[in-house]
């Protein structure tokens, strides 16, 4: 008989929970099945160094890795920590998960810009009093039904599903010929009720982020929002961005059945959410509307998304595509109708659909640009007589990834920064007012514009360090700027900036920038035809309007120009759901809008060296911050 592998017991601090799993799993493998979210911003590659924790009992784990003695500082080691997704179990251990490491409840934008629609739903209800059967009258059940909805609401041609089929004739008898008809698209009956229930018709929109998931509970018959609620994506466990999750799949096939699991979970608790706080069933929805990137969509239709990593980056599919819920295993009426929304291209999905239609930048007169900043940023440039859009990877570092005490925006992260010009003192606000636990996107938008501002660094990023010597330090011949001391922290510990770091957001908003010039080039505009910027996003919310332009994050204009506009991915979902101009509006959106892919544009390459400079190497595409510069003698007047 062969003998079962001995289990060894793992208890996780402070929270106290433990679990008994098999030897040979890493810390990050027995986190997953305690329930303890840990930081892991590269999926468990080893890259991040974000999933650090302390051994109590090191003995129960394997040695330090090549990764761990290349990712802890010596003073870490000796304190005992290591990195969860690199540490195996071999024995009984105790694992204290710090502050810093924990996966918490984060600042979460929900709403979005909501545009006036004519409320019309693809899902409708009929009452219909059918004459009953007899010998005289001896039309099949379902004959007398779609004649009784032809004669009274002139619908004609109506479909019905088999599983439907089966147990109408008890329905009809049951509810005393007395019924009401569900009908989506007027095409195909999703459901018989007894009774007269024509004032229970709801739906719910769906967007699908990469790092969070978000719901809205829609009244059919009003348009109104009468729930909402969120969820971290789970599919966070395979990596934080697209790529890494992509790559699990490329690696192990069966890993996509997982991550789509995973996304119907999360959206069954949404579902369920939202019913509980309306005070409605989960089968009065009839209707859910799907948005996400191209990623995202793959995923939650279970589609491989294999070939959207590979060049040339082609999705599986464009059209939008509705199914029955059932199918899915969606918890709303089980015939109801799932609509995901068209994605445009591999890397501009439904959700950028969803933000042009909110902002109806397909229908302004003069041009618009629109910025969706996330794991992933959107960017889409024009009007009514024509539409281009491209994508560049930026999210990574403005959601904390490779920036040395970056973090999303939880509780404790520092949000907004102030240098002082002459003491070059810092001052800081964190999320919920707490001591500090590291720094999330908007804050280092705030810090690379504050440390130009004040010469701290040059155009070029560097460092300045005879500038403000009492907050530059040095360890191991590499400098680092401390925006919170040791003794101010949650951790005791400094919370710092590196030249990495630096490094880090100018090429994230050098990437963003590029895709913004060599879209205005293609579109054959200058800044100032810019009549609006949107920006979209919950990070993009957050934003300093003045120090995202500083550092050529946003093109060069007055500030009234630029409106927030929150979750408008979401408010897409919402007016595609309400309403059938909307959602026909949607398709024609992704039919029209022209991808450009950034990579294989001949000034790519030049126009991406010159936006790593702040804010760019040419100064007069941003005169403003010329003008700003040449103010405080950080530049020569010209």
């Amino acid at each position: 008989m062969r003998k079962l592998p001995r289990k060894v017991q793992i208890v996780f601090e402070p929270d106290g929970l433990r679990s008994n799993v098999n030897p040979g799993v890493t810390i990050l493998e027995a986190a997953k099945i305690c329930g303890i979210k840990i930081r892991s911003e590269c999926g468990g590659h080893g890259f991040c160094g974000k999933c650090k924790v302390i051994a109590k009992t090191p003995e129960g784990l394997t040695s330090l890795s090549e990764r761990e003695k290349e990712l802890l500082s010596n003073q870490e080691i000796k304190k005992g920590y290591r990195l969860a997704c690199q540490a195996y179990i071999k024995g009984n251990t105790v694992i204290y998960v710090p502050e810093e490491s924990r996966i918490t409840k984060r600042e979460t934008l929900i709403e979005g810009v909501m545009q006036e629609v004519e409320i019309s739903p693809l899902v409708e209800k009929f009452y219909i009093i059918i004459p009953k059967p007899s010998l005289q009258d001896l039309r099949t059940d379902f004959d007398r039904m779609i004649e009784s909805l032809k004669d009274i609401y002139n619908l004609e041609d109506l479909e019905i599903p088999l599983e439907l089929l089966k147990t109408l004739p008890l329905k009809l008898r049951d509810a005393n010929w007395k019924v009401t008809a569900t009908i989506w698209n007027r095409k195909r009956i999703i459901s018989v009720e007894p009774g007269n229930t024509t004032q229970k018709l709801y739906g719910i929109a769906i967007d699908i982020g990469t790092s969070k998931i978000i719901g809205y509970l829609i009244n059919l018959l009003s348009g109104k929002v009468i729930a909402t609620h969120f969820i971290e994506n789970p599919q966070i466990i395979y990596g934080e961005d697209i790529i890494s999750r992509i790559s699990h799949v490329m690696k192990n096939p069966q890993t996509l059945e997982e991550i789509h699991s995973l996304a119907i979970k999360a959206i069954n608790e949404i579902i369920l959410k939202c019913c509980e706080k309306a005070g409605i069933e989960q089968t009065d929805i009839y209707e859910a509307v799907i948005v996400g990137n191209t990623a995202m969509h793959h995923f939650f239709l279970s589609i491989n998304p294999k070939y959207l990593a590979l060049s040339p980056y082609v999705p599986a599919v464009g059209n939008p595509i509705n199914v029955e819920a059932r199918e899915l295993k969606i918890n709303i009426r089980p015939h109801g109708n799932v609509h995901v929304l068209p994605v445009i291209a591999g890397f501009v999905g439904a959700d950028a659909v969803g933000d042009i239609l909110a902002t109806k930048i397909f229908e302004a007169e003069k041009i618009r640009l629109t910025i969706d900043i996330g794991t992933n940023t959107e960017i889409v440039l024009g009007n009514k007589d024509e539409l281009f859009t491209t994508s560049c990877a930026s999210g990574p570092a403005f959601e904390g990834m490779h920036i040395t005490h970056g973090m999303k925006a939880v509780e404790g992260a520092i949000e907004k920064v102030k240098i002082d010009p002459e003491t070059f003192e810092v001052h800081y606000e964190t999320i919920g007012n707490t001591e500090p636990v590291g720094i999330c996107g908007s804050a280092m938008v705030d810090i690379v514009a504050e440390m130009l501002k004040t010469g701290l660094i040059d155009r070029t990023g560097k460092f300045n360090v005879n500038k403000g010597a009492k907050r530059f330090r040095k360890v191991n011949d590499e400098h680092f700027f401390v925006i919170a001391k040791s003794d101010e922290t949650k951790s005791g510990a400094p919370i710092i900036v590196t030249q990495k770091d630096i490094r880090e957001i100018q090429l994230a908003k050098a990437a963003i920038h590029t895709g913004c010039s060599i879209l205005m080039r293609k579109r054959g505009v200058s800044t100032d035809l810019i009549d609006k910027i949107f920006v979209a996003g919950a990070f993009g919310n957050y934003l300093n309007i003045e120090n995202s332009i500083i550092i050529g994050l946003l093109p060069d204009v007055p500030s009234s120009k630029v409106k927030f506009v929150g979750n408008a991915a979401g408010s897409g979902a919402i007016m595609s759901l309400i309403s059938k101009k909307e959602r026909e509006k949607a398709k024609e959106i992704a039919k029209r809008t022209k991808y450009i892919e950034l990579a294989i544009d001949p000034s790519f390459h030049m126009e991406l060296a010159a936006s790593m400079y702040l804010p760019h190497k040419n100064l007069d595409k941003f005169p403003t911050v010329k003008k700003l510069l040449e103010k405080r003698g950080l530049i020569k007047a010209s």
